[in-house]
């Protein structure tokens, strides 16, 4: 198999996932059943494989995913999202309230995936818009752009997580370092919705979407600051102090602390922690209700898992040849392993929109190049984990279904919605890189 083959395999996912809407799950695996044939292996081998690569790549990851989304759900559905975007409004005051909404998205779409949370909160746009008199469009922008910013970066959204499975990257290391990448990114959303705002104008037909705010129908549960954070800080809390842990200092020793935070900073425990954090958030609903809530976002984690396995077995099948000799890749500079990362997985995102799949794809490809680059040891492997997010966020545009939910939700055309948040992910993505450059220098 040569590299034109390489580049018909992915020039196939993308063009059956756009141009013939097929569920990446099986895109995936037919790239991985044809990659397996065209390298010449045998039918037992390809299956095999492609097993394994599933097996061993949810192992890791199945229950993190399922269980950061039952947060995701009830912090949803008992309205503690609007909680969170409130308390943030209150700390930084009204006159910075698109910076408060920016930074509020940022922390909700740690748990909630981003076009749930800008559904859940677009209706605050024109509230604070008529409060402070700036442009309902700046917090809209604002927004959107915080909400990006940690769905690319911060585990347990489910692109970094896959990554990390994939590239055998410690995922403690991936939160922090991804949280060290993701606020300038966030931020430089902001930046751009305060500079470009002036110049947005709304569309002059109003969306049926626009017409009821959503928090009426949030507003019967009665959530506090405090029960709304637990959910989300202690697992990050839980997960960062089992990576401080094992660093090769000990700071907490070999003995009770270390092996106490080894356990409870283990992702599965730490976000097990948090869906019984968040049940407290719904005690005065019915027990028959949780549990359909729960159901629910059991079948939304389940799609999640079919495509991060299917990725891992297309990766599978990658990793038994040698791609460092097929792309003939003769440096080893962790500078250009991490700019490749960057420029495939912006290759992705920009021909098929999502960003999950544009992650997906970009670790199984560059999974076996690790090596060539140099980038093989627990820093360099989330810092790529981290420049494949950044790619992976350049950019959003028509065929992205996050970007219809923002010019919707924010009665933008089209032409508007490609000048305000477009372009605002062009230049978060790329501060996104060159943070993890600066990063990789540094460390």
């Amino acid at each position: 198999m040569d590299l034109a083959l390489l580049l018909l395999v992915i020039v196939f996912i993308v063009i059956a996932t756009v141009r013939f809407k097929m569920h990446p799950v099986l895109s995936l695996t037919i790239a991985a059943i044809l990659s397996g044939f065209l390298l010449g292996l045998s039918p037992d081998v390809i299956t095999k494989t492609i097993s394994e690569g599933f097996g061993k790549t949810l192992s890791g990851i199945g229950l993190i995913i399922a269980f950061g989304t039952i947060i995701g759900v009830f912090l949803e559905k008992t309205g503690s999202t609007t909680v969170l975007a409130n308390t943030v409004l209150k700390w930084i005051g009204l006159k910075r309230s698109p910076l408060a909404l920016n930074l509020a998205g940022f922390m909700i779409s740690i748990p909630v995936f981003c076009d749930s949370g800008f559904i859940i909160l677009s209706s605050l746009n024109k509230a604070l818009s008529k409060k402070t008199g700036i442009s309902a469009l700046v917090f809209a922008v604002a927004l959107a752009t915080g909400l990006y910013a940690a769905h690319v970066f911060v585990p347990p959204t489910p692109g970094p997580l896959a990554a990390a499975a994939i590239l055998e990257a410690d995922l403690g290391t991936v939160l922090l370092l991804g949280l060290v990448v993701s606020i300038p990114v966030s931020l430089a959303g902001y930046l751009w919705a305060i500079f470009i705002g002036k110049s947005l104008k709304e569309s002059a037909i109003m969306t049926k979407k626009d017409e009821k705010p959503i928090e009426e129908k949030e507003a019967k549960y009665v959530v506090s600051p405090f029960q709304a954070f637990l959910p989300i800080l202690i697992p990050v809390i839980l997960i960062a102090l089992k990576s401080i842990g094992d660093y090769p200092t000990k700071p907490f020793g070999e003995e009770f602390f270390f092996k106490l935070f080894s356990f409870l900073g283990n992702p599965i425990v730490a976000l097990f922690i948090g869906v019984f954090l968040s049940f407290p958030l719904a005690k005065s609903i019915d027990s028959k209700i949780k549990n359909q809530w729960i159901t629910s976002a059991l079948k939304q984690a389940g799609l999640i898992i079919l495509i991060t396995g299917a990725g891992g077995s297309f990766g599978a099948i990658l990793r038994t040849i040698d791609v460092n000799e097929l792309i003939n890749l003769e440096s080893t500079s962790g500078y250009g392993g991490l700019l490749i990362c960057f420029l495939i997985a912006a290759l992705l995102k920009t021909a098929q929109g999502s960003s999950t799949v544009a992650i997906i794809t970009t670790a199984a490809i560059i999974a076996p190049l690790l090596e060539t680059f140099g980038l093989v040891n627990i820093t360099n492997k989330a810092l790529v984990v981290l420049a494949i997010g950044a790619g992976a966020m350049t950019v959003s545009h028509i065929n992205d279904s996050y970007f219809w939910v923002v010019s919707q939700f924010s009665n933008m055309d089209v032409k508007t919605a490609l000048k305000g948040h477009t372009m605002a992910t062009l230049f978060q993505g790329l501060t996104g890189l060159v943070v993890v450059l600066l990063l990789h220098a540094l460390l």
